[in-house]
């Protein structure tokens, strides 16, 4: 079964897809994912498996050599590459993320003739660094405040000099910090009064004089995507490193919110994960275990049927939110994509919880997966810039306010 569910209502491409990320993940990824889980170490070669596949250019537009993938199919990737490592899925989100911003969300902005000509020469540039040299992006979100959120301009400031910006500022929790080959790091354009709309998307060399990476690694879970901290420090970059034109992001931001759920994929794989080690568990099919099968006893059978039922109703939210995604959604839409997210964080920790009480204490081996997906799903619901609580708040006021609208102030 892949995460997709019916493949009779798949594209080619998108079968096509979801059988290569299969194939990746069960024959490479998932062999790897212990170790690198272990070591708090990054899995290169699995990056190298994403490049020589054609992957890391998924989302690429194919006028410039990529896959061309839409946002549907590249989520459904992703989550079937969260069922094998649900690190490498997080990491290579920030990647994609890079690919789609300056993509095909970009196509559908308001931009001047002078705007788009501009922008189509800088993400021609781009794209050839990922498609001819197999470079890899990133994009460092969290700086330890309100940005992240969306309820603050970003504390990381590019400064506007001759034939480019002079960078400063941090980023924390920097998936591919360390790894990746550009930084696109999310800035406040430098100038007094700056706000939201003045936010900048500029790739930084990670080669750059004035780049560091700093800080130990060691958290709960999702240790394969080493995401240290990442200093600027009067980092020069050209105006070629605009991913989108100056204020085009907060446009983007505003009308494409489905762009910030493209987290929760991966933890719909480790959902699909739980659940599948838990039957191959019961069944004695798990390897390096004792063949002593457990599925006969009625408990047994009611927590996995509990299961099920929770993945089913998962993977419908987590489908319609694919199908869904798109420029200016309407608020109905809108609220369905902040349950989808939540819910999707949510039932990951939930069906991994139920996974380790049906399966019991062996199951908890670090040899085995799902002692992993326990700690791993335990994170999703914590990252920016939507964790479950921003969520719920969204939703909460969205169902209670139409737009505009607010509360006179109690005399």
């Amino acid at each position: 079964m892949h995460i997709a569910g019916q493949t009779v209502h798949l594209t080619p491409q998108q079968r096509e897809l979801i059988d290569l990320a299969a194939t990746l993940g069960r024959e490479k990824f998932a062999p790897r994912a212990e170790r690198h889980d272990r070591e708090a170490s990054f899995p290169f070669e699995n990056y190298d498996d994403l490049r020589s596949s054609g992957l890391l250019a998924i989302c690429v537009p194919r006028e410039f050599g990529g896959l061309g993938a839409d946002f549907a199919t590249y989520v459904m990737v992703a989550a079937e590459i969260g069922r094998h490592c649900g690190a490498t899925a997080l990491s290579f989100n920030m990647h994609v993320s890079s690919c789609m911003w300056s993509g095909f969300i970009a196509d559908a902005l308001d931009m001047t003739p002078e705007q788009r000509a501009d922008h189509q020469r800088h993400r021609t540039l781009h794209y050839r660094n990922i498609v001819q040299d197999g470079k890899v992006y990133s994009q460092p979100f969290s700086e330890g405040g309100a940005a992240a959120a969306g309820k603050a301009p970003w504390g990381t400031l590019a400064r506007k000099v001759d034939g480019g910006y002079v960078i400063n500022g941090k980023k924390i929790f920097a998936s591919l910090a360390g790894a990746a080959d550009f930084y696109g790091a999310l800035c406040t354009l430098d100038k007094p009064g700056a706000t939201q709309r003045d936010s900048l998307y500029l790739a930084v060399p990670a080669a750059s004089q004035g780049v560091s990476v700093v800080g130990d690694w060691d958290p709960l879970g999702m240790r394969g995507t080493v995401s240290r901290t990442l200093l600027f420090k009067d980092v020069f970059v050209p105006e070629t490193a605009r991913l989108m034109p100056e204020g085009l992001y907060f446009q983007a931001a505003m009308r494409f919110p489905h762009m910030f759920a493209t987290l929760s994929p991966t933890y719909m794989g480790i959902a699909q994960a739980a659940y599948d080690f838990t039957v191959a568990y019961l069944r004695a099919e798990v390897p390096g275990m004792p063949p002593v099968k457990r599925r006969m006893y009625p408990t047994k059978q009611i927590a996995v049927a509990d299961m099920r039922i929770k993945l089913e109703q998962t993977r419908a939210l987590f489908l319609q939110n694919a199908r869904d995604a798109k420029v200016d959604p309407d608020k109905d839409t809108r609220m369905r994509l902040y349950a989808a997210h939540f819910t999707i964080m949510e039932n990951a920790n939930a069906l991994a919880a139920l996974a380790v009480r049906t399966c019991g204490g062996q199951s908890m081996l670090k040899s085995l997966p799902l002692e992993r997906l326990y700690r791993d799903s335990r994170c999703g619901s914590l990252m920016l810039p939507w964790t479950a609580e921003l969520c719920q708040d969204r939703l909460g006021r969205e169902c209670l306010y139409e737009s505009g609208e607010r509360d006179e102030e109690l005399e």
